[in-house]
């Protein structure tokens, strides 16, 4: 079992890694909570905000507080690289031996974390916080389940079941994806590359307070499909699975026009038929090319070097906060 085990709980030292978009009402309070939850608990903590591109006063914000606060380290993006490369940008500048994902809006409460500590210190290697009810809309929870439903293609049934944004892991998970460098990332299948015992608790979930989900339907699907290129090859035998399919059905065309000709002398297909025809395989063949295009494109882009993040500011006490 892990050696997270031979040491209580109060000897740990934690960051929790907070990806922040437009949060700058919330901050504050996040930090508090954490805190007052925290500092009693273990040894040492820190937070760690990454500002991902915020079009509001979050930066300025998350100055005030590493200046207030001795336990706040920030982090500024030079631009809005999404939640993953987000939090990717923060897991590597970690510095305590567990790290703690959550939300920057206060829908994963500060004061749940240490049921995810407990957990992962009784021998895991990642344990995330699973909503006991979900505080969304219905069509963010039916997208939700079309992500939850791709995580599980990718990463396989057992842990995509357990995933959820608020999470822990200890630190030297990160040496699975040290030297990972694309810039299309998810913080769940990385960690999938060294977690070898994974599970989740029930946690609370709160409403947002303030704002709205930058995730749109559009993003989340967005999301789901660039999982599924980027790390299954799902897309590739789905696309062999259709043109198999029509080879056979083409095939069965072919002996259906040559047995009526062979029966009915004056049997002509008729130009809808053909035409109908003609356009099925070539949709079919125009799908299989795009898939194929789509593994070839990511290829080309990783090729490329182009990094997951670029830090364009970073600002902290110098100190850790002890508990």
């Amino acid at each position: 079992m892990s050696n997270l085990k031979e040491k209580p709980l109060q000897d740990k030292s934690v960051s929790i890694v907070v990806p922040v978009y437009n949060g700058e009402k919330t901050l504050a309070e996040l930090a508090d909570r954490v805190d007052r939850t925290m500092r009693p608990l273990i040894k040492a903590f820190e937070i760690i905000y990454v500002n991902d591109g915020s079009r509001d006063n979050s930066w300025n914000v998350i100055q005030e507080l590493a200046e207030q606060r001795t336990f706040v380290r920030g982090f500024n993006l030079m631009t809005n690289y999404g939640q993953h490369n987000a939090l990717f940008a923060g897991i590597q500048e970690a510095r305590f031996e567990i790290i703690v994902t959550m939300d920057d809006d206060l829908q994963h409460p500060p004061e749940e974390i240490p049921k995810l500590l407990n957990m992962l210190c009784s021998g895991y290697d990642v344990v995330y916080g699973r909503p006991a009810e979900r505080s969304h809309s219905a069509w963010r929870n039916i997208s939700s389940k079309l992500l939850k439903t791709t995580l599980k293609v990718v990463l396989g049934a057992e842990m995509g079941g357990h995933s959820s944004a608020f999470r822990a892991f200890r630190a030297d998970m990160r040496r699975g994806f040290q030297n990972f460098r694309d810039a299309q990332l998810s913080i769940d299948v990385l960690l999938s590359w060294s977690a070898a015992r994974v599970t989740h608790v029930l946690v609370n979930h709160q409403p947002r307070k303030t704002g709205k989900s930058g995730y749109t339907l559009r993003k989340l699907f967005l999301l789901a499909f660039n999982m599924l290129t980027g790390y299954s090859t799902l897309p590739l035998r789905i696309a062999s699975g259709v043109g198999l399919f029509t080879a056979l059905y083409g095939l069965g065309l072919f002996f259906y026009v040559v047995i009526r000709r062979l029966l009915q002398t004056n049997y002509v297909p008729g130009f809808a038929f053909i035409a109908a025809e003609i356009a099925l395989f070539a949709g079919l063949q125009l799908f299989a090319i795009g898939v194929i295009g789509e593994y070839v494109a990511r290829l080309h882009f990783r090729t490329m070097g182009k990094p997951p993040y670029v830090v364009r500011d970073s600002v902290e006490s110098g100190d850790r906060a002890d508990g």
